[in-house]
């Protein structure tokens, strides 16, 4: 399954150069001109990394990064023709993965393209590896497969341990289905999306077995999902 990049560029010349580029080396190009556009595709299809101009006609591309980021994790690299070191800094403060400045050639950009998803994805593993739990209401017992709420064992399936282990490591990250599948599934490409929100759906309801006036642990953003921490 071809990865998904959605390229935010309102010059159609050079978005044309983007989406060229990204074809070749085999990803999925998605695009649109406004930062509006952005947000709707975001939260509605599974992106694997968003390439995001700051000059946009509707919206600053700082600002738009900074919309993104209140429900979504999603990768991002900024395309600018700004080369100002202050700008780079502002861009990877507020949540971007790269900057790129224009003129660029299409091999550099589609190199960092894999540069970030390789790095995410080795972060999103090694996250989903680690012993190490947030301090949450949850309790992870590895060596046991056994997960507890506020002190109560789960009765979990194999792929809801699994599912519900990255969520609890992990309170408050976006992950798309996409993310999910291959951190869970041994062979994602052989099963449907879907599956996982039918696995979501019954962690819920086991959640919500034990505190039942609470609002759902495991909460939906858009195509995303996030284990969301009760007080």
């Amino acid at each position: 399954m071809a990865k998904k990049i959605l390229v935010v560029e309102d010059e159609i010349s050079i978005a044309d150069n983007i989406t060229y580029a990204l074809s070749t080396e085999g990803f999925e190009s998605i695009y649109c001109a406004t930062g509006k556009e952005a947000l709707e595709i975001i939260k509605n299809k599974d992106i694997a990394i968003a390439i995001v101009d700051i000059g946009l006609p509707d919206i600053n591309g700082f600002d738009l990064v900074r919309q993104i980021r209140k429900n979504s994790s999603v990768p991002i690299i900024f395309v600018t023709a700004r080369s100002d070191e202050i700008d780079r800094i502002v861009g990877l403060e507020i949540g971007a993965d790269d900057y790129i400045t224009k003129p660029f050639s299409p091999r550099e950009l589609t190199a960092r393209v894999r540069a970030v998803l390789r790095r995410t994805s080795n972060e999103m593993n090694k996250s989903a590896e680690s012993g190490n739990v947030p301090h949450t209401h949850f309790q992870l017992d590895e060596k046991r497969l056994v997960i507890s709420y506020h002190g109560k064992p789960l009765d979990l399936s194999r792929y809801e341990f699994k599912l519900l282990s990255v969520f609890v490591r992990n309170p408050g990250r976006v992950y798309s289905r996409e993310q999910l599948m291959s951190l869970v599934w041994e062979e994602p490409e052989m099963s449907l999306d879907r599956t996982v929100d039918t696995h979501i759906k019954t962690i819920r309801q086991k959640l919500k077995s034990i505190r039942p006036a609470e609002e759902p642990i495991v909460t939906h953003r858009g195509l995303g999902y996030s284990l969301k921490e009760s007080s």
